[in-house]
């Protein structure tokens, strides 16, 4: 009876004793996911020390200033490559808009005779000039009034042009047309190379 009895309570305790993982897999809902914890698998940690590059104090007046222009004049140069490239974020009012584009492209795809308006000028005023001859004179004066005639020519045909591509083109426009036809007359007597935005378009290209 003894040893029977001794056999049986090994049996019981063998039928009881489970293991961990057994016993947490009959706890555990079906739809469980096992965590990385559980898996064993340890989760980086993220670095603490990474810190942003702050920029130092000046440390006096004078750095201050220095740092303060130096920052200024990149400022400007950002806002000249702007500008030149034709951004309408550095652009001036008058600069802005579709049709000023439209009208910066119509003035820079021709040849313009507004263009050779101030070096004529500059040389018609030293030819008429009282210790010039008076031949030299009259040659003067007669090439004022043909390149001032030619701008007044060449300034009816490009607002012409420009009230013709900007009616076509932007039927609703609020743009008065007045300010537009100055403001191609203002870019064609300006040099090609001075003129802001810079041109976008060769002279010949169909606008």
């Amino acid at each position: 009876m003894p040893s029977l009895f001794r056999r049986k309570s090994a049996d019981v305790v063998e039928e009881v004793e489970e293991t961990p993982d057994e016993v947490d897999e009959a706890v555990r809902p079906r739809g469980y996911t096992p965590s990385k914890k559980d898996l064993g698998v340890a989760t980086p940690k993220r670095s603490t020390n990474r810190r942003r590059a702050v920029e130092a104090a000046p440390a006096n007046r004078r750095e201050a200033y220095k740092r303060s222009r130096e920052r200024q004049r990149a400022e400007r140069a950002e806002a000249m490559a702007g500008m030149r490239a034709g951004d309408e974020k550095y652009l001036l009012a008058r600069d802005r808009g579709p049709e000023r584009s439209l009208v910066r492209d119509i003035v820079d795809s021709r040849r313009t005779v507004g263009t050779w308006f101030f070096g004529g000028a500059l040389i018609v005023l030293i030819g008429s000039s009282a210790a010039m001859p008076e031949p030299v004179r009259l040659v003067s004066n007669l090439m004022w009034a043909a390149l001032a005639l030619g701008v007044v020519v060449d300034s009816i045909l490009i607002s012409r042009k420009v009230g013709k591509l900007i009616r076509e083109r932007f039927p609703k426009t609020t743009q008065r047309m007045g300010s537009l036809y100055l403001y191609a007359i203002m870019r064609s007597i300006t040099f090609r190379r001075m003129r802001m935005p810079k041109p976008k378009v060769t002279i010949g290209t169909a606008v």
